[in-house]
């Protein structure tokens, strides 16, 4: 009986430590937006402390959309609409694939065989990963701007048609869409079976995967661009009511909420963890890191243009660019700079880190693989 008992403890234990989610992407990839689907922004790599550029490649006139990387391979949307595989180690193109549209702020999300976007005119796209051949599309009502999250069988994805749509991953058949009450701009969050999304109708939702069904909603009484870090039970993201919230999803009920009297500026920027802190930029030319308990100030840094990207914590340090052209390296404890690389252009979008790489693209269309 005794052994039975320890064995059963054992697979418990062994099945909860795999359902659990992980905090943070693997060394060698960083497979969608933010790295994970609980949207940590943490990176398992460590990048050279020093980063020179490795190699560059000029994809059209605007780079909105941030890269993912698996198996050595790169991709990324451009503005002009094509979604372009290269070689990270080397920066060959593997191939190009034409949406026939033009893509914004969704990123791609690799899956098993196939590797997913959503572009301005509202059709979702999956693409074979080896050859760049289109597999399927899927026309929704509106414009596409949030990433897509693969989860088993399963691609979600957001769009301005007020839907969250559930799909067929290998046939793009739809599993199940819900409607909110507004645009559903941010990428959906996932952790224990729910998707999360902060949307424009200022409700932060918890929907089922499996069916679709919402299992709860939180009022979050401002609009949001920011898509939600879930960790621990709790979920933080940025608001355009100028302010930094946390919630404790088990009660349903706000932790804390940082906001600065003095500078009225929205929180665009989606945020990453940190050694207890929470850390995300600001429209107000800040990076702001809050402690994860209360929400607290730990460091601010000063950038010289507003800060959309989203930072990614990799080695003890935070990748983050900012609208002044510039890609900051940051102490993630202290925000001491460590270093910058100044792109040239405008940088909206956010990093990718894996294989000791960070991917990083600009509004001049030129993406940039530092390491």
């Amino acid at each position: 009986m005794f052994r039975l008992l320890v064995l059963a403890t054992l697979l418990t234990a062994s099945l909860t430590a795999q359902q659990a989610p992980k905090p943070a992407s693997p060394a060698d990839e960083w497979r969608q937006f933010r790295g994970t689907p609980t949207l940590t922004g943490i990176s398992s790599s460590a990048p050279p402390a020093t980063l020179k550029v490795l190699w560059t490649h000029q994809l059209g006139d605007i780079i909105e959309s941030s890269a993912a990387i698996a198996n050595g391979v790169v991709y990324v949307g451009g503005g002009d609409g094509d979604l372009m595989a290269f070689d990270l180690a080397t920066g060959q193109v593997r191939w190009k694939y034409t949406t026939g549209n033009l893509i914004g702020e969704s990123s791609a999300a690799v899956g098993t065989a196939a590797v997913y976007i959503g572009d301005l005119a509202g059709v979702f796209h999956a693409v074979n990963i080896a050859d760049g051949k289109p597999l399927w599309t899927f026309k929704t009502k509106s414009e596409i701007k949030s990433s897509p999250v693969v989860v088993g069988d399963v691609v979600l994805i957001g769009s301005y048609d007020a839907n969250l749509y559930a799909l067929d991953a290998r046939t793009g058949q739809v599993r199940w869409k819900l409607q909110t009450n507004g645009m559903v701009h941010a990428t959906p969050a996932v952790s224990d079976g729910l998707a999360f999304i902060a949307g424009c109708d200022s409700i932060l939702r918890a929907i089922r995967i499996r069916d679709g069904k919402e299992a709860y909603q939180i009022d979050a009484g401002a609009y949001t661009g920011a898509s939600p870090l879930i960790d621990g039970g709790r979920a933080y993201f940025g608001t355009f009511n100028n302010e930094v919230l946390a919630f404790d999803l088990n009660r349903r009920r706000r932790l804390w909420r940082y906001a600065i009297p003095d500078r009225q500026f929205p929180f665009y920027s989606s945020a990453a963890l940190a050694n207890g802190r929470v850390i995300l930029g600001g429209r107000d030319k800040f990076v702001h890191a809050l402690d994860l308990a209360t929400g607290k100030p730990a460091w601010t840094f000063a950038t010289r243009a507003r800060v959309d990207s989203s930072p990614v914590v990799a080695a003890g340090r935070v990748y983050i660019g900012s609208g002044d052209g510039r890609l900051y390296v940051l102490d993630a404890q202290t925000g001491k700079k460590l270093s910058e690389f100044d792109a040239g252009a405008g940088i909206s979008t956010s990093p990718a880190v894996a294989g000791g790489r960070v991917v990083i693209g600009a509004q001049d269309g030129r993406l940039y693989v530092l390491g």
